[in-house]
């Protein structure tokens, strides 16, 4: 790491904290932009709330080792933070025009998915009984080994976007992998969800999906530090 990453080091105050972001600019080889961006978007507080099971383990491991990734959850943030399309808050955008942004600012949009992803390409079309559909963007990751899906919505999250996923993951499963292809993922990005609803419309299906939402602004610092702190209390008075 050079002088100024040090410098960028020195200003973060919590220990845990500052660890990881030194394991992961020596893991992910960022340079002194991307660990600056990294820091303004607050990564280290957004992966420990990605999967709402927050726990003192989790922050213990993330301090030591940064993130890794062994499982499919663990490719997941909450939220995903899209400031670099420089899109108005209040004004309105279609998922194809979303899309077309994500799609010309690939290198924002790959470090913000994280380590190992690859870009496989847009609308990829699934042809069922003569009816075609199109998935939004698909990548692959290198090191989880498998495809991943992802569909834009511009709105909440509803029920029936996970059948749909479910549909696409059954696909890639049975015709495009190859035999060292893990389980593809699926990822539906939306501007909201609702737990409640998420717990029933997700839960006991055999495939990976997962829902989070995104931001087109750096989110408030402060508010998913208070987040973190809740969470790690919650689960202290459990102990």
């Amino acid at each position: 790491m050079s002088w100024s990453h040090y410098c960028e080091l020195l200003s973060i105050e919590n220990d845990d904290e500052r660890s990881f972001y030194e394991k992961e600019c020596v893991n992910s080889n960022w340079s002194v932009r991307e660990l600056k961006r990294q820091l303004e978007t607050s990564l280290y507080e957004r992966l420990l709330l990605s999967d709402g099971q927050n726990n003192k383990e989790k922050v213990y491991e993330l301090s030591k080792v940064g993130q890794t990734l062994a499982k499919p959850d663990d490719i997941l943030k909450e939220p995903y933070v899209f400031e670099f399309l420089d899109i108005k808050e209040p004004k309105p955008i279609l998922e194809k025009d979303l899309e077309r942004k994500l799609v010309h600012h690939m290198e924002e949009f790959l470090l913000e998915l994280g380590k190992g992803f690859m870009f496989v390409g847009t609308q990829q079309r699934i042809t069922l009984g003569n009816i075609h559909y199109y998935v939004d963007m698909v990548f692959y990751n290198k090191i989880l080994k498998c495809y991943v899906l992802i569909d834009l919505k511009i709105g909440t999250m509803k029920p029936e976007y996970a059948g749909q996923m479910n549909m696409y993951l059954n696909y890639y499963n049975a015709e495009v992998n190859d035999e060292y292809d893990n389980k593809p993922i699926g990822i539906i990005l939306c501007k909201s969800k609702k737990e409640v609803a998420m717990e029933y419309a997700l839960g006991g299906l055999s495939n990976h999906i997962f829902a989070s939402t995104y931001t087109y602004y750096i989110p408030n610092k402060e508010q998913l530090i208070s987040e973190v702190e809740k969470v790690l209390n919650e689960t202290e008075a459990k102990d």
